[in-house]
């Protein structure tokens, strides 16, 4: 069974990131995608883009954290 959770498409960050349309909460905050031992970090922007999943918000990379150890 599909999802209903929002979607969104990742533009920027590494592009070893395999996953470009991912689940986002529905408040619109920003979002953290774990990524080789740290966080990609994401923005919504005002743009959005025709996906085969339909018309999804664009998220944009802005930083990188990384996990201690």
């Amino acid at each position: 069974m599909a999802s209903k959770a929002p979607k969104a498409v990742l533009q920027g960050g590494p592009e070893g990131i395999s996953e470009r349309i991912v689940e986002v909460d529905p408040d619109g905050g920003d979002l953290k995608v774990p990524y080789r031992g740290g966080y990609e970090h994401f923005r919504p922007t005002p743009r959005e883009w025709d996906t085969a999943d339909g018309r999804l918000p664009v998220y944009e990379w802005w930083e990188r954290t990384e996990l201690p150890g």
